[in-house]
């Protein structure tokens, strides 16, 4: 009977018409099973008891037994607190509340025992509880279990009297009904080798907790869940698209590839980067289309393996296409790979917005008679009148800058069957988030920096030690290097980060009267920003001044210093983003990390992280348990194209690995789940909601 649980929310006890409203905006709670479904981000131990004289401001959360001695109503109209001294033979404190006054009045009664549970502070010297969870001893309380449940409420919620307590109690009613409703979703063969209990005892347990084992146990069933049905859905896309499309076979190594790997290597090739190839040469000759996620540091060599998988490419008598978010990123690629193609005879255009109409004319034509085998360029690639003669490859590099839309146009350039696909991040994408959004992509990894590549050499330091930092600049200047100075966005105000980009800039210029500076932000036009950008990259510049819009952008091997102020206030991935944009050459680089002297221990761990390595994966991982891929524990992680209850990507690696392998073994027995043992799997398989996840057939 599952459509029990999908019920209006305003049919069960205790929540009504307004109430429900309410839980719609703002919880997304409209029916039964999203109540459910809506789990406690952390329990608190309600068994044990403090006397009032053992209570600190410095505690979490405590629970004590008293009495009310007095009220006493303080202040005027919207000031207005009511206060009441509660104490027990040890001693006494105050209980303040700033709203709800009358009923507090009207409900609690001086010298009844009490059960008081909150929050301590301190006042004028006194403890206190502000707005306390206050319980009569002597009535029939409802049982929560040991352990109570904490749930995510809003500003909103907490004035209307649906706290953390009000959801606990619509759980318990809604609890009450259930009996003989929930029926299971993982068949016998999942649960007993992994020892899952019942999803009805998981769902009891974790609202209302009987003991922390219970509480383990049933946390482990409910996320095993949620990632399997994740993982058995990408998978199985994985098989589809398998299955469904056909590839290319670049059977053959011929001309440009070893005359490539002879005599044009820039550098000797790592191992990582023959192992990636080595991966997409088995993709290129399996007759499948390849479909392949290419991630690596800045640096590290992702443009030479898409360069080489390229020449296979041409060896087999197709064209490639490089697409790049940027036009100065299109540039760049465009100006690096003629250099190292030198001598070889590959035809290679460059496309962009720029690009005028008699050698777009030209472009188009060569491109339909085969005569042009590479085109590199930004999103003007995917207009209808670009049309290949035979595109065998597309490499599309920083993918998560494109949609999903855009990427398709460039994917349906064939007729018949689509080409090979390899998708570049320098974004490090952490083990267990690229499982869930690329679980359908193949992932290759580049995890070694080529050789002569020095660490980049990073710092933080404080404000009193800004005299210091300029001097080291300028030393650094004077021997020749440049300088990029970052920051950040202050408000979510365009103007706001523009005036603080405008003070650094002015303030930049008295600190170095003798050296040129350039200016980039958000909100200047393409073309004033790139002729920025050329002036730092040709070094009539010494010193470019910017917000973090230089974070994907051009190679600069000269700039060796990277100063980043207010560095508390960037996330992990961003610093090692722009710390990136140095480290370019064979001179030492050097990221200063600046910041105030008040910051958060998440900050602190951030910088922390920054100064003790280079290792983009191990930041990516460290960032992900800080911050969480959602923005706070407790709440949905959404943008990942689903929604994940209780599961956090940054915690349950290993229960993601579990979940994977389960789905991963089902699936290679019965792919389309048309065995009777699989029935179940199948039934809520299609009852899933369509996630973002079609992203299998593009990339």
């Amino acid at each position: 009977m599952p459509e029990y649980l999908d019920q209006d929310i305003k049919f069960l006890a205790g929540v009504g018409p307004k109430r429900a409203e309410l839980l719609k905006k703002e919880l997304g709670i409209r029916t039964f099973r999203d109540l459910l479904y809506y789990f406690p981000y952390k329990y608190i131990d309600r068994t044990k008891f403090h006397a009032i004289a053992e209570v600190r401001s410095n505690q979490t959360y405590i629970q004590v037994k008293g009495k009310i001695r007095a009220f006493e109503v303080v202040g005027e109209r919207q000031k207005q607190r009511l206060t009441a001294v509660f104490y027990d033979e040890t001693g006494s404190m105050d209980l303040v509340w700033f709203q709800g006054i009358k009923y507090i009045r009207e409900n609690l009664v001086p010298g009844k025992t009490y059960v008081v549970f909150g929050k301590p502070s301190v006042f004028n010297g006194r403890v206190n509880i502000i707005h306390p969870e206050v319980e009569d001893k002597a009535s029939e309380q409802f049982k929560t279990g040991v352990l109570q449940a904490f749930y995510n409420t809003t500003e909103k919620l907490k004035k209307r009297f649906l706290n953390t307590r009000a959801i606990n109690k619509i759980q318990y009613n809604l609890a009450q009904q259930l009996q003989g409703k929930i029926y299971e979703t993982l068949p016998s063969k999942i649960k007993e080798p992994l020892k899952l209990i019942s999803l009805k005892d998981a769902l009891r347990q974790i609202h209302f907790p009987e003991s922390s084992h219970y509480l383990q146990k049933a946390t482990f069933r409910l996320k095993f869940e949620e990632l399997f049905y994740i993982q058995l859905k990408i998978l199985s896309l994985k098989h589809s698209r398998l299955e469904a499309f056909k590839g290319f076979i670049f059977s053959h190594v011929g001309y440009n590839f070893n005359q490539f790997y002879a005599n044009n290597l820039p550098f000797e090739l790592t191992g990582a980067q023959k192992k990636v190839i080595k991966e997409i040469r088995k993709d290129l000759g399996s007759g499948k289309q390849m479909n392949r996620l290419l991630q690596g540091d800045v640096g590290s060599g992702k443009t030479l393996v898409a360069l080489m998988t390229a020449l296979l490419a041409f060896d087999n008598g197709f064209q490639a296409s490089l697409m790049a978010p940027t036009e100065i990123l299109a540039i760049q690629h465009y100006n690096t790979i003629v250099k190292m193609l030198t001598g070889l005879g590959v035809k290679v255009a460059l496309l962009t917005g720029s690009t005028k109409k008699a050698e777009r004319k030209k472009i188009h034509e060569q491109l339909e008679s085969g005569e042009l085998q590479l085109l590199i360029g930004t999103h003007a690639l995917i207009e209808d009148t670009v049309s290949f003669s035979r595109l065998g490859l597309v490499i599309i590099d920083e993918q998560h800058r494109f949609g999903v839309a855009q990427r398709a146009k460039l994917w349906k350039k064939n007729k018949l069957i689509p080409p090979h696909i390899l998708v570049m991040t320098a974004t490090p994408i952490p083990r267990t988030l690229a499982m869930t959004l690329y679980g359908d992509l193949d992932v290759s990894v580049i995890d070694e920096l080529p050789p002569g590549r020095k660490p980049i050499d990073t710092r933080h330091y404080f404000e009193n030690r800004r005299k210091q930092v300029y001097e080291f600049i300028r030393g650094q200047i004077e021997v020749g290097r440049q300088a990029y100075i970052v920051y950040p966005l202050i408000s979510e105000s365009e103007k706001m980060d523009y005036k603080n980009l405008e003070d650094g800039y002015e303030l930049m210029k008295q600190v170095f009267p003798r050296y040129q500076l350039s200016m980039v932000h958000g909100k200047m036009k393409p073309a004033e920003k790139d002729a920025e950008m050329q002036l730092f990259k040709e070094g009539k510049t010494q010193i470019m001044v910017a917000t973090t819009v230089i974070e994907v952008g051009v190679d600069v091997p000269n700039a060796s210093i990277m100063v980043i102020e207010s560095s508390e206030r960037f996330g992990l991935s961003q610093l090692h983003q722009l710390r990136g944009r140095v480290g370019r050459g064979a001179e030492q680089s050097y990221c200063l990390l600046m910041s105030s002297y008040k910051i958060s221990n998440e900050s602190r761990k951030r910088l922390e992280t920054m100064v003790r390595t280079n290792d983009g994966f191990e930041i990516a991982e460290v960032d992900l348990q800080l911050r969480g891929p959602g923005d706070i524990e407790g709440t949905q992680q959404s943008g990942l194209g689903v929604n994940l209850n209780i599961a956090n990507l940054g915690k349950d690696g290993e229960i993601l690995r579990i979940a994977r392998n389960v789905a991963s073994d089902i699936l290679s027995d019965d792919p389309r789940l048309e065995k009777d043992e699989n029935k179940l799997l199948l039934y809520h398989y299609q009852k899933m909601k369509n996630t973002e996840f079609n992203w299998s057939v593009i990339s």
